[in-house]
Parts: C-alpha cells; sequence; structure tokens
C-alpha cells in the first residue's frame, strides 16, 4: 500500500489515465509525468510500478511509460472478478463499519441523492464511495485487491460513455442503494445492490459493442 507522495503520485496518474488526459495508446516518460503532477522522481516512479502491478500501466525501461488500450474483452473478465471482491467488501463493511465511517457514507448518500453532478465530479464522487466502502473493511488486503479492479472500471466508463446525464442519474442511484444497505448493518442487502452495480456496468461493456459496430 502506498504512502505520502507515493499514494499522492499514484492518484494524480491513475485520474489521468482515467479521464484521458493520457490517451491510451500513448507512451509517455517519467519526466512528463513528473511535470504533469509536481512530484518527484522517486513517488512516480513508486506510483508507477503499482500502476503497472495494477495493469494501468506498461514500463518499457528506456521507452517511457505505455497506456495500454482498455478492451471490452478484459472489462468482461475483470467484472467476472470484481463481482466476487464487491460482494466481500459490503459484507465486511456491513459487520465492521465505525460510526464515522457512516457519517462519511450518510454524507455521500446525501451528495448522490441531491447533487447535479458533471463527468468530472462524478468520477471524483465514485473514487470516493469506493474509497469510503473499502476502508469500513478495515482490512488492507481488500483495499490492495479492490483498488485496480475499481481503478479499471472507471476507465473504461469514462472512455465509452455516450448519454453522460442518463449514465450518472444510474451510476448515482446504484451506488447510494449500496451506502444505504451497508449503513443499515444489511449484508444481504448490501451483496444484491453491490450485483445490480456490476450487472449494470456488464450490460454498459457489452453496449460499448453495439455502439462501435454502429459507428463503422
Amino acid at each position: 500500500m502506498l504512502q505520502g507522495k507515493a499514494a499522492l503520485a499514484y492518484e494524480q496518474i491513475e485520474r489521468l489515465i482515467v479521464v484521458e488526459d493520457i490517451a491510451p495508446g500513448s507512451l509517455v516518460s517519467e519526466s512528463v509525468l513528473m511535470e504533469m503532477t509536481g512530484l518527484g522522481r522517486t513517488p512516480v516512479r513508486e506510483a508507477l510500478q503499482q500502476l503497472a502491478r495494477n495493469r494501468m500501466v506498461e514500463v518499457h525501461p528506456n521507452k517511457g511509460v505505455l497506456v495500454p488500450p482498455a478492451s471490452v474483452e478484459a472489462q468482461l473478465r475483470m467484472l467476472e472478478l470484481r463481482r466476487a471482491l464487491e460482494a466481500l467488501t459490503v459484507r465486511l463493511a456491513c459487520k465492521r463499519a465505525t460510526p464515522a465511517d457512516h457519517d462519511r457514507m450518510t454524507a455521500m448518500i446525501e451528495r448522490l441523492d441531491s447533487e447535479t453532478f458533471t463527468l468530472s465530479t462524478y468520477l471524483d464522487t465514485v473514487t470516493t464511495t469506493h474509497h469510503l466502502l473499502v476502508a469500513a473493511c478495515h482490512n488492507e488486503y481488500v483495499e490492495d485487491a479492490m483498488a485496480p479492479l475499481q481503478g479499471l472500471s472507471r476507465r473504461f466508463w469514462h472512455a465509452h460513455v455516450r448519454d453522460v446525464q442518463a449514465e450518472i442519474q444510474r451510476g448515482s442511484l446504484l451506488h447510494a442503494d449500496i451506502l444505504r444497505a451497508v449503513t443499515a448493518r444489511d449484508p444481504d442487502g448490501a451483496e444484491q445492490a453491490s450485483h445490480a452495480l456490476i450487472d449494470y456496468l456488464v450490460a454498459f461493456s457489452f453496449a460499448t459493442i453495439n455502439q462501435e459496430t454502429g459507428s463503422r
């Protein structure tokens, strides 16, 4: 688990990849990433090592850092694993969440229910929601396992979203349902809500095939 400036570098570089400020297929250097993040070589290098382990980048010595394209096939395989781990995550969160965890989740539910999001602010909110759920497990191994899956999901969704407001509305409802079940300490309801989110992401992934076929 990264700490300090390395964790900040990971967060910033991952976001640059997710929102495609670094486009898929791009080859960038460490020095460019240092300039984009405002951070030094050591934290950027540590972040890149973790991002490579999480399949967000490929590090090619003496050439640069490649951001590989995201495929539908890889996304669907990843979602198979995320379905199982997300169910475990929300069940643990139901049992272990502290009052402080519940307070943060309740505040997020209020945001999801009432705020009008842009694509950028929605992505930030989804990232925070993922962090809240994983943190409520109080198990660092769950955090290590879930971080790459959730990051890859966000990247694929952002790359293929078309009807932005409709998808944001749907995603907000699904994430709020999970948080409500966790704050109610309802593990069965939380697992059902997590499966509903993954079902949505699977359907979204398959829909991108039709979009790509129709655009030819």
